[in-house]
Formats: C-alpha cells, sequence, structure tokens
C-alpha cells in the first residue's frame, strides 16, 4: 500500500532559562537518514527558497528535514537586537539535540558560521553524528571579517554612542542594525587562524558575484580545512543568495553527493 510522505510538522521549543528565554519555531518532517538539518543566514528565515528546497528534497528521498527559526527571526520569539552568535549558537544546538542518527547540515551564510561552529562543539562533545557539511556563501567569522571592515568613521561614531549602526539592506525595505554586543560577542567565536575541523566532508558553494561574502573568503576558508575532504564550486555569475533555479539544482546534488557517499 503506498504510504504519501508526511507534510512537516510545526512546532516550538523553548531555549535558555529566566529573562534568556526564547521561543524558537520549527519545522519538522519525519523520515530516514541522514536527515537534513538547515541553519539560515542573517535575517533570513526557514521558510525561504534554498531552506523548501531542502523539504522538498527530503520528501522526494523520505529523508527527515529539520528546520528552524533563529529568536529575532521569522517566526521564531525574541528580540533580533538580542542576538548573538553565542545565542543563535545555543539555539541550533538544542534544535539539532532534537534530531536522531546522522545529519547533513547545510548552512547559509551565517548559517555556514554556524554550521561550523556547532560541528566544534559536537566533537568536544564527543556527540558527532555529522554526515557532511553544505555550506553557501559561508559568512565565517562575519562580525570581525565582513562586518566591521565596512564601516564608515561615522557608523564607528554611531557604534560608540548609540550602541548599533544600521546598515542599508538589499535584501528588504528593513536596515539592518548591528549591535555593538554582536560585534563583541563574535570575537568568541572567531575560526579563522587556526586549523578548522569538523570531522566530516564539507562541501562549498559560492557566488563569484557575491557583494556579501567575497569570493575569496571562501577560498581562504578552505585553507584552514586540512584534515576533512573539501569541494569548493565556485559559481562565476552567482549572487549571494544562489537561490536561482540552477543554483537550488546544485544545492541539491551536492546533498545527494554526501549523502550517496
Amino acid at each position: 500500500m503506498f504510504l504519501a510522505p508526511l507534510a512537516s510538522v510545526a512546532s516550538r521549543l523553548v531555549v535558555g532559562e529566566g529573562s534568556a528565554a526564547r521561543e524558537i519555531a520549527l519545522l519538522r518532517r519525519s523520515g530516514g537518514h541522514p536527515g537534513l538539518f538547515w541553519l539560515g543566514g542573517f535575517r533570513s528565515e526557514m521558510t525561504g527558497a534554498k531552506a523548501s528546497c531542502l523539504d522538498q528534497l527530503g520528501e522526494e528521498k523520505g529523508l527527515a528535514v529539520t528546520r528552524f527559526d533563529y529568536s529575532g527571526h521569522g517566526a521564531s520569539g525574541g528580540e533580533f537586537t538580542d542576538g548573538t552568535t553565542t545565542r543563535w549558537l545555543e539555539e541550533a544546538e538544542a534544535v539539532f539535540a532534537l534530531t536522531e542518527g546522522p545529519q547533513v547540515v547545510v548552512g547559509s551564510s551565517m548559517g555556514g558560521w554556524i554550521a561550523l561552529l556547532l560541528a566544534r562543539a559536537l566533537q568536544q562533545r564527543g556527540a558527532g553524528r555529522l554526515a557532511g557539511l553544505v555550506l553557501i556563501a559561508p559568512a565565517v567569522d562575519m562580525t570581525h571579517e565582513l562586518m566591521l571592515p565596512g564601516f564608515t568613521p561615522a557608523q564607528h561614531e554611531d557604534l560608540h554612542n548609540l550602541g548599533y549602526v544600521d546598515r542599508p539592506s538589499a535584501y528588504g525595505d528593513e536596515p539592518y542594525r548591528i549591535t555593538r554586543t554582536l560585534l563583541e560577542d563574535g570575537e568568541r567565536h572567531r575560526l579563522l587562524g587556526a586549523v578548522i575541523e569538523p570531522g566530516c566532508p564539507v562541501v562549498i558553494l559560492q557566488g563569484g558575484q557575491d557583494p556579501d561574502v567575497p569570493a575569496a573568503h571562501a577560498v581562504r576558508l578552505t585553507t584552514h580545512l586540512l584534515h576533512d575532504p573539501v569541494t569548493l564550486t565556485m559559481i562565476p555569475d552567482g549572487d549571494h543568495r544562489l537561490s536561482r533555479p540552477e543554483d537550488l539544482d546544485r544545492l541539491r546534488r551536492a546533498i545527494l553527493g554526501l549523502i550517496e557517499t
């Protein structure tokens, strides 16, 4: 008897305690292993094109899929301006703990940085279950490497006096508010400058025309991944989002390649 694939199920998870508690919104599809685990980017949501592509792939192949919104993003609770790498990594770890069996973690932009931090945290606890990482325009060390260098003198003045900087966004009408707390917290999580060992194969998809995460940044990341198989696919005409049909097809093939391996 044919059984139709189950749809993704929405749920919520409380992360943190006391005044730091926040409700995290999840979408989970049951299925086989390896599961697919999505980590979105800065100000992105779990219903975007790439995250939805993962869910569609999970439906087609009968694989478990887990998506969530960081606090201050999408359907999750909390204020965006309270967000830090520490908080968002804590949420990623809490949601990952709900999964079972091996997982292919797919991280986009900031999610690529969170994915590598998650891999390190899992290894430190001896709880590694990663079948592979797919990093899309990975914004590793973004606070120090990609945000601060672009600040004007006036923005540095705002950061000092106001505690935040509002920067125009190419992806929406509202500016991005970058707080001093976010920048200072990011220093605690810097990865570049030392060997990075996720303990699993890594696939990087990078747009050659990415204005937010330069192609050279992805190349630099590969020089720190010395002990795990790494594949870097440079897409010469690709932008930061990599959400065109041909980009989503590359993403599918990258994930399937890890699963088949």
